[in-house]
C-alpha cells in the first residue's frame, strides 16, 4: 500500500516515520519546502508543497496532519480523489464539518479513521479488557489526569479540543454508553485567546461519573486515568503503559483505636510489554483499508468525541451544564 503524509509537523513527522518503519510511506506533503523536503529526503519519498499534487499521485491512502482548522477542507479533497483517510483528532472542527465528513466517505465506500491515539494505548485495551470481563467489578467513576506545560505547537485551539478530548474519548471508550450531560470549569492564565486549564465532569447515560483535569500550566507531564470499581482501584498510567490494581479487607475493628485500622492490601503492579500508541493506530488503519472493515475509532465514533467536547467548551464559557441528547 502507498500512503501520503499531509502535513509534516511534530505529528505528521511522526506519521511519517512510522509509515516509513512499516515501508508504506510513499509521499509527504506540506507548504513548508524546508520542511517538508527534509522529511521526504530523509525517508527518500516524493515531497509536494501543494496536497493536491500529493492526491493526483498514485497513493491509496492519506493521514492528514495538518492544523485543526484545516482538516475538513483536505479530509474532503482526499475522499473526492477516491483516498481512504486518517484524520489527526479532532476529526474537524466542529461536529457539522464532522458529519458531513462522515457522510461523504461512506457514499464513496471509503475508510475514514480518526486519530484518538490512546484508544490504541495498551493500558487502554487491557483495561477495556478487564471491564468487560466484570473482573474488577462494576465501573462507578473514572478520571483522568492530563497535564502538562505550554506546548508551542498549538495556536487555533484551547486544552479541551488538544488534551481533554484524548480522555473524553478514552472514557467513552471505557464506559460505552454514551454522555447524557457535560459541566466544565476552566479558563485562560497565559493563553490568549483560548482556555488553558478545564477540569470537566460527565454524566453517562449508565449512571457512571467521570472527570478530566487538563491543563498547559504544570511544569510536569501527567498523563494517567483512575478507575473506582466495585472489586478493585485501578490506576493506569498511559505514558509507562502499566496499572496499579488494589484492594483492601477490614479485619477485627477497635473502635479505641481508629488510627490502626487492620487494613489488609492486595495491590498488583502490572507492567505491559511497551508499544508505541501511533504505530499500533496506523497498523489498524491500514488492515482497515486492507479488509475494507471499520478501524478501532471510527468517523462516528470520532463525531461522538467531538460532540460532547464541543458540549464541554459550550459549558465552560456558561457556567451552566450541558445536556447532550
Amino acid at each position: 500500500m502507498k500512503v501520503g503524509v499531509i502535513g509534516v509537523g511534530s505529528m505528521g513527522q511522526n506519521h511519517a516515520r512510522v509509515l516509513a518503519d512499516l515501508g508504506e510511506l510513499a509521499a509527504v506533503a506540506d507548504p513548508d519546502a524546508k520542511a517538508g523536503g527534509a522529511v521526504a529526503n530523509r525517508h527518500s519519498v516524493s515531497y509536494f508543497p501543494d496536497y493536491k499534487a500529493l492526491l493526483k499521485d498514485r497513493v491509496d491512502a492519506v493521514t492528514i496532519c495538518v492544523p485543526t482548522n484545516l482538516h475538513y477542507a483536505v479530509a474532503m479533497d482526499a475522499i473526492a480523489a477516491g483516498k481512504h483517510v486518517l484524520v489527526e483528532k479532532p476529526i474537524c472542527g466542529t461536529v457539522r464539518d464532522a458529519q458531513r465528513l462522515v457522510k461523504a466517505a461512506r457514499e464513496a465506500g471509503l475508510i475514514l479513521g480518526a486519530g484518538h491515539v490512546e484508544r490504541h494505548n495498551p493500558v487502554v485495551e487491557s483495561a477495556k479488557r478487564y471491564l468487560e470481563a466484570g473482573t474488577w467489578g462494576d465501573l462507578i467513576t473514572a478520571g483522568a489526569r492530563r497535564v502538562s506545560n505550554f506546548p508551542e505547537r498549538i495556536r487555533d485551539v484551547g486544552v479541551i479540543m488538544d488534551l481533554a478530548i484524548h480522555d473524553i474519548d478514552v472514557l467513552r471508550y471505557l464506559v460505552g454508553k454514551r454522555v447524557s450531560s457535560v459541566f466544565a470549569v476552566g479558563g485562560r492564565q497565559k493563553h490568549e485567546a483560548f482556555e488553558d486549564h478545564a477540569t470537566i465532569l460527565l454524566s453517562f447515560a449508565n449512571g457512571v461519573h467521570g472527570y478530566v483535569e487538563a491543563n498547559w500550566l504544570t511544569p510536569m507531564k501527567v498523563r494517567r486515568l483512575s478507575l473506582t470499581c466495585l472489586r478493585n482501584f485501578v490506576e493506569l498510567d498511559y505514558t509507562a503503559q502499566s496499572m496499579t490494581i488494589s484492594s483492601s479487607s477490614l479485619g477485627p475493628l477497635d473502635p479505641a483505636n481508629l488510627y490502626q485500622l487492620p487494613l489488609d492490601f492486595d495491590i498488583r503492579h502490572v507492567n505491559l510489554r511497551k508499544e508505541e500508541p501511533l504505530k499500533r493506530e496506523l497498523k489498524d488503519f491500514l488492515r482497515a483499508v486492507t479488509d475494507g472493515k471499520d478501524p478501532l475509532v471510527t468517523g462516528e465514533d470520532a463525531v461522538e468525541t467531538l460532540r460532547v467536547v464541543e458540549a464541554a467548551i459550550e459549558s465552560q464559557r456558561s457556567g451552566k451544564v450541558t445536556a447532550l441528547p
